[in-house]
């Protein structure tokens, strides 16, 4: 019987959370969950050197993480909330940074990162106390309350396989309050370290080939829409579209966020990519085309996505049962060369997203497993059939008890024993499908759309979405103005250019929209205007006044931060 190949994909990613004219981190995601999740999810591997797996890094976060590094080498700190972690005396900080902390350090799953912690637990008690009896003058917070605070938040955000093999965080742990500013040094410096040895862990793993890296165009742009609007049509033929017609020379900028990722890559890696995850699992043939002539060998999608393409390309024909389609990969054809497109097991990837946290972990692995070896036996008669898993590689795992350590090691070790499923990578299986001289079933249409929901709409089609296109390409217009009239230095331009690629990430789209929190919302309708105010200042052009509103306010009622949502 052939073996049924399992390629997990982890997909690890972070937009730009720098405001470029100061240098400043405005958000503390990245070196939260580096200290987090891109240590556990590394732990994992090298423990289980038998499972393979790939893992995705969008470039942009690979800079920042280079730049938190290089923040704890150089000893000069960038990031206000780790300025603060080691600041001598709390009692002299600034109302604003007192607001800061208090803003900040309860951000998290409470269910999983505060309640289990009764000191940690007893802080948040303590200022809802505070602020329930109308106590909203902040200069009356001790420096002590704010230390331990501080603190525990960044406990709190350690991997679980820090805490099993670190002495400091469990000395701290139990330590439970009153910390020092020696105390909070030495946390600081061990997160320092944590981030500094993450690149090379990974890099190891890939050289071992236990692992392949993967690519996303540099800013996590969604290519398809900026380079035809209209592709939403594909899956959405009612969608209301930007008042602008097309986003200005968009296929020239997927070219350049492409390029440029695969030497951020080849940079960090010491090798160019095989193969790309779009940000958001966004595709279209015109994107493909893009894709086949930058050298990519694959690239992945949703289940949505395969779904209606067959629709497409068979439109007389009733789609069978999914395992007699999903199972497999598939070849779509473009000028330049044959692109191999594989398309993510929407269930069992979110089963991993958002159901097993509330299982056991030891349940939820042997269930998955489970899962696994049905398909096996549904598709038997598929020579090199292949279950994909693609999903979020951060943010999945605040959700489950103990950062999904026990889940993601029950998964891992029953897999590397099995004997019917074969963990492996999207290149080892094209090696594997050539050297038995198989052929890859043909793909004649490829509808466009991403992991949600088949669709663009979760980036598109709404009042607040379609605004910030508006903006975005009145933005990009002034920008080609400037860059034509040829007043800008060669440097000037190069900083233009990476701060317009950062304004087309796809991640702002994302979080406008009613059906988010207010509290997220706001962060990162800041963030996106606060760049485009900043691409206007370095074009030397005046700042619109439509950026000093807020694009999108958000649900007051909406869950505080929905950083995952379902394929369907």
């Amino acid at each position: 019987m052939n073996s049924l190949n399992l390629i997990l994909m982890w997909h690890m990613h972070q937009p730009d959370y720098r405001d470029h004219e100061t240098g400043e981190f405005l958000l503390p995601w990245v070196y939260l969950h580096a200290i987090k999740d891109y240590t556990d999810m590394a732990y994992h591997l090298e423990k289980h050197p038998r499972v393979k797996a790939v893992i995705n890094f969008v470039p942009i976060l690979l800079e920042q993480l280079e730049d938190y590094s290089d923040q704890f080498l150089q000893g000069t700190l960038r990031d206000p909330l780790l300025r603060l972690l080691i600041a001598p005396d709390l009692d002299l900080i600034s109302i604003e940074d007192r607001m800061l902390i208090l803003n900040q350090c309860f951000q998290s799953n409470h269910d999983t990162m505060l309640k289990p912690y009764a000191a940690y637990r007893h802080l948040r008690d303590l200022y809802e106390t505070h602020m329930e009896h109308g106590n909203t003058e902040m200069s009356y917070v001790s420096g002590q309350y704010l230390a331990d605070l501080l603190t525990w938040y960044h406990l709190a955000w350690t991997g679980e396989s820090i805490r099993k093999n670190c002495e400091l965080v469990g000395k701290l742990m139990q330590q439970g309050k009153g910390f020092t500013v020696n105390d909070r040094k030495q946390l600081f410096e061990l997160i320092g370290t944590l981030i500094q040895d993450l690149i090379p862990r990974y890099r190891k793993l890939a050289f071992s080939g236990q692992i392949e890296l993967s690519t996303t165009p540099h800013y996590h742009p969604l290519s398809p829409l900026l380079i035809d609007f209209k592709s939403t049509y594909d899956s959405l033929p009612d969608a209301v579209l930007p008042s602008s017609p097309n986003y200005p020379g968009g296929r020239e900028r997927v070219a350049y966020h492409l390029e440029s990722a695969k030497e951020i890559h080849k940079r960090r890696f010491h090798s160019y990519p095989t193969g790309i995850w779009p940000a958001e699992g966004g595709i279209s043939k015109d994107f493909l085309e893009i894709v086949a002539a930058s050298g990519f060998k694959w690239i992945a999608s949703g289940e949505g996505v395969l779904a209606e393409s067959l629709r497409k390309s068979y439109p007389d024909k009733q789609l069978p049962e999914r395992s007699q389609y999903l199972y497999r990969a598939y070849e779509v054809l473009t000028k330049k060369e044959d692109v191999i497109c594989f398309f993510r097991d929407d269930k069992l990837s979110d089963m991993i997203g958002f159901e097993y946290a509330k299982w056991y972990g030891r349940d939820a692995a042997e269930n998955f497993v489970h899962s696994l070896e049905g398909i096996h036996h549904e598709v038997q008669h598929v020579e090199n059939s292949v279950v994909t898993i693609i999903l979020d590689g951060e943010n999945a795992w605040e959700s489950y008890p103990y950062n999904g350590y026990y889940f993601l090691n029950d998964l891992y070790e029953m897999i590397g024993n099995h004997l019917a499923v074969k963990a492996t990578t999207f290149r080892d299986y094209l090696v594997l499908v050539k050297e038995s001289g198989a052929e890859i079933d043909f793909l004649p249409n490829l509808a466009a759309g991403s992991w949600v929901y088949g669709n663009f709409s979760t980036w598109i089609g709404s009042h607040d979405k379609n605004l910030a296109w508006d903006i975005l390409c009145k933005a990009k217009q002034r920008y080609d103005e400037v860059l034509k009239a040829g007043d800008l230095t060669n440097e000037e331009q190069e900083s233009a250019k990476r701060q317009l690629a950062s304004c087309e990430s796809s991640d702002w789209f994302w979080w406008f929209g009613d059906y988010n929190s207010s509290q997220a919302v706001a962060s990162f309708d800041r963030l996106f205007r606060k760049n485009l105010a900043n691409l206007y200042s370095q074009l030397k052009q005046p700042i619109p006044s439509v950026l000093s509103e807020p694009i999108s306010y958000g649900n007051s009622n909406a869950r505080m931060i929905e950083t995952m949502r379902r394929s369907n």
